[in-house]
């Protein structure tokens, strides 16, 4: 509609000006024509096909611009603006003195001539500067428009929300991992969790019940540390049971991550491409590796297989198997590392007393 309007307004001005711009030839030309009428619809059928030429070029111009303007950045389209504004401004003040001076009458073109070129000069320049050094402006203001102006132009990707479900919040290792920075963007607990949680805490027995009742003040810990960032999202869905079902859709609606510690919903969840962070891989990505021949303080808990061994642990839970460490139970014991296994289980590590720390100290 815009577009025919465009085309319709220069076709209707190009027939008025072609019928009427007869009224502006010399009378001497006019004498000789004996249909003025017909002289009249001619000139304005041209100046109809000259608007029909001319619309289509500006109707074409106006939605390439058109779809720059939304293609752009809102910072840099604001900065733009700005810079108009202040182009224009200092072209008028410093053009408004010309007016004052006294000018012959036959150089009074000069005035309006000059008046138009600098307004288009300090337009021009006020918007390459703003273009230049606005982001730089917008930054001093306020910093965070600077990255949302990356985020809009797409060099930054936004944070992605980040969906709990039961087993990451009784879990409770991310209380720590919001403590220490290094999870980002929303945090979404949908409401059928909160439900689950409930039932967890209800059970009948004592095991279930603790753990549920725990994932619940761990949830309102968080709640109370990071009220911004959390939310409790209402969603439901009616036509799927599994919790586990719903926490994917949910996550693929939101275009969420799914952060858990279950096993299987991380294979169901990633079958499905929803991004899983999970707690448990992310344990074992940042657990300490030892290496045949370095040294470990570790407390000797109890026996092994054989009769010489002793057993401890670190805070990951690894297993250390200390040979001739059977008679340091109950001991703080430094430990040289001989060898490492990974099994099914988890990794073992093999180590023995060292003696010459045990000397030294």
């Amino acid at each position: 509609m815009l577009d025919a309007l465009i085309i319709f307004s220069f076709v209707l001005t190009g027939a008025g000006i072609g019928f009427f711009s007869v009224e502006f030839l010399p009378d001497s030309a006019l004498q000789q024509v004996t249909n003025i009428e017909g002289l009249e619809a001619v000139t304005g059928g041209f100046g109809a096909l000259v608007g029909i030429g001319v619309g289509l070029v500006v109707q074409t111009s106006y939605r390439r611009v058109e779809k720059q303007i939304k293609d752009m950045a809102p910072d840099l389209l604001l900065a733009r603006a700005i810079g108009l504004v202040i182009g224009l401004l200092i072209a008028n003040l410093m053009l408004a003195p010309l007016f004052l001076l006294p000018i012959p009458e036959r150089f009074g073109f000069i005035k309006p001539v000059t008046a138009v070129m600098g307004s288009l000069l300090f337009a021009v320049s006020g918007i390459s500067l703003a273009e230049s050094n606005g982001r730089a402006l917008f930054r001093l203001i306020n910093p965070n428009s600077y990255q949302s102006m990356l985020i809009n132009e797409g060099t930054l990707k936004p944070s992605k929300s980040k969906v709990l479900d039961t087993s990451c919040i009784i879990d409770g290792r991310i209380e720590d991992l919001l403590n220490t920075g290094f999870i980002e963007g929303q945090l979404v607990i949908p409401q059928f969790v909160l439900q689950e949680l409930q039932r967890v805490a209800d059970s009948s027995s004592d095991q279930k019940r603790a753990r549920g009742r725990r994932g619940l003040d761990i949830l309102n810990r968080i709640r109370e540390e990071y009220p911004n960032r959390v939310l409790i999202d209402p969603a439901d869905y009616s036509d799927v049971a599994e919790v586990d079902a719903k926490l994917v859709k949910l996550a693929q609606e939101m275009d969420a991550d799914l952060l858990t510690t279950d096993y299987n919903l991380n294979k169901v969840a990633s079958v499905q491409e929803v991004n899983v962070l999970n707690i448990n891989d992310l344990a074992k990505a940042i657990r300490p590796t030892y290496l045949p021949g370095d040294d470990i303080e570790i407390r000797v808990l109890k026996e092994g297989k054989e009769p010489s061994q002793g057993i401890g642990y670190l805070n990951d839970g690894t297993m250390v198997v200390i040979e001739e460490g059977n008679e340091f139970i109950g001991d703080n014991l430094v430990v040289v590392v001989t060898g490492a296994l990974q099994t099914s289980a988890g990794r073992m590590i093999f180590a023995r007393p060292n003696r010459s720390a045990m000397a030294s100290s």
